[in-house]
């Protein structure tokens, strides 16, 4: 019998062809802002989410800046389509980038951000990223994030739609680059929150809330 526990299967690994579509629950994105850059810091500038599927990070990242732009590589109906890695995004398009990127490319959008991004980059990644000797020599050697934001609470994630009753045993976190904070990197931990940044329009596209 196939073992289906949530420790196994966070381990999951999607075929190479996958759309990798795993819509981010709206209030870890806010936490992001509130939590971490900090609201006052975002006020007026500009943001582009490159990954965006259904849009569910586009909307609270409206909330803070005064304009997101926002793109995927795949046809969800919802922003154009532009493949991140290849679309010729001129340097410094846009003040952050901030997305959820595919976590077989997550690297390549890393670094794909440091030339479009003008202020900062922000990707939101499992907590087993900061793991392999590999990842360490091309990335973060050299290029360290400034913030290492690490969730306390669980940020469930399913595949293709968001859940409101999804539970998951992966741990996920914010990594954050600001070009002006290049020193060491800060570790920092983001409180409980859900209750209180999530709403109830968050799931109205996908599923009666449970509130």
């Amino acid at each position: 019998m196939q073992n289906r526990s949530h420790a196994v299967m966070s381990q999951r690994v999607e075929p190479i062809d996958s759309t990798d579509n795993f819509p981010t629950p709206p209030w870890a994105t806010r936490a992001l802002i509130e939590h971490v850059i900090r609201p006052d810091n975002v006020r007026g500038l500009t943001c582009l989410e490159p990954a965006c599927g259904q849009g569910h990070m586009v909307k609270p990242l409206s909330e803070y800046f005064a304009s997101v732009k926002y793109a995927d590589a795949f046809d969800y109906g919802y922003g154009p389509v532009r493949d991140f890695l290849s679309y010729p995004y001129e340097t410094n398009a846009a003040d952050w980038v901030i997305t959820n990127p595919p976590f077989r490319l997550a690297e390549e959008f890393i670094l794909r951000s440091f030339d479009v991004a003008r202020h900062g980059v922000a990707m939101l990644v499992r907590t087993v990223f900061l793991e392999s000797v590999g990842r360490y020599n091309r990335l973060f050697l050299n290029d360290p994030p400034s913030v290492f934001a690490q969730f306390v609470e669980r940020v469930p994630m399913v595949k293709g739609r968001l859940d409101q009753k999804a539970t998951t045993a992966t741990g996920y976190a914010w990594l954050i680059w600001e070009h002006q904070k290049r020193d060491a990197s800060k570790l920092a931990w983001i409180p409980p929150c859900r209750r209180q940044l999530e709403r109830l329009s968050d799931y109205s596209d996908d599923q009666p809330a449970l509130f």
